[in-house]
């Protein structure tokens, strides 16, 4: 799999208001407005809410400073990261990918993979946490030795059980092959999956790089809704810009 890892820089305490469940999220449900086609499926209010979790605390942001000594300094990667999610911080990478629809992770889901996920050490992208919930994998990948706190530097979200998901009330049909799409272009980004587009159903596009994409069932790749260019692979997406297509094309 490529590596997801990216750079430190301003970051935002997780808190402890962010480990809670929020009853709603205007912001969150606005922005999946946004974003829809009118040729998608709706979304209920209740699973907007259950999906939602993300709070834009922007006053609270702090930075993630190099460290100067002291306990962060002194440890070493193959020291287990603590499992206390109010002393993390979220780096600028993370926080853009909060923003993004279709990544499907909030600080909600961070500090619960942080508190109950699976810990397990990576060669590519260092200690990671991994939490299922409703069929869906929440991968966090974390780091501590070269700040003077511990940094929430990533994560994604990777289909563990279709069955269950498809069945969770917190996805649809859209939410689960969207999920699917996206992890299979990042597992190895210069490779063409069109086999592994082909099945999937994609009406609410989600971002990689400067494209918003789509894809209907039969289709071998994703679609810029915004360019119109088509893709096979998550370097062809990465590597190319976005140029809007003009009126009436």
């Amino acid at each position: 799999m490529a590596s997801r890892q990216g750079g430190s820089g301003d970051a935002e305490p997780l808190g402890p208001g962010s480990t809670e469940r929020r009853t709603a999220s205007t912001t969150a449900a606005a922005s999946r407005q946004a974003d829809a086609r009118p040729r998608s499926p709706p979304e209920s209010p209740a699973r907007r809410r259950a999906r939602a979790g993300r709070t834009d605390r922007s006053a609270d942001y702090r930075s993630v400073d190099p460290p100067h000594g002291g306990e962060a300094a002194a440890r070493t990667p193959e020291d287990p990261p603590v499992r206390d999610p109010s002393l993390y911080a979220l780096t600028d990478h993370f926080r853009e990918r909060l923003e993004q629809p279709g990544r499907y992770v909030s600080t909600r889901t961070v500090s619960d993979a942080i508190r109950e996920g699976q810990l397990r050490w990576n060669s590519t992208d260092g200690w990671r946490f991994a939490l299922v919930e409703g069929g869906v994998r929440f991968v966090v990948v974390v780091s501590d030795t070269e700040t003077n706190s511990p940094v929430v530097v990533t994560g994604w979200t990777e289909v563990a059980d279709r069955e269950a998901a498809l069945e969770a009330p917190r996805w649809d049909g859209v939410d689960v092959d969207t999920i699917a799409v996206r992890a299979a272009l990042s597992e190895s980004a210069a490779t063409p999956i069109p086999d592994r587009i082909r099945p999937r159903t994609v009406t609410r596009p989600f971002e990689v790089g400067e494209h918003r994409l789509e894809t209907e069932p039969g289709e071998p790749f994703v679609r810029c809704t915004d360019c119109g260019c088509r893709f096979r692979s998550k370097e062809g997406i990465t590597s190319r810009r976005c140029r809007q297509r003009s009126p009436g094309r």
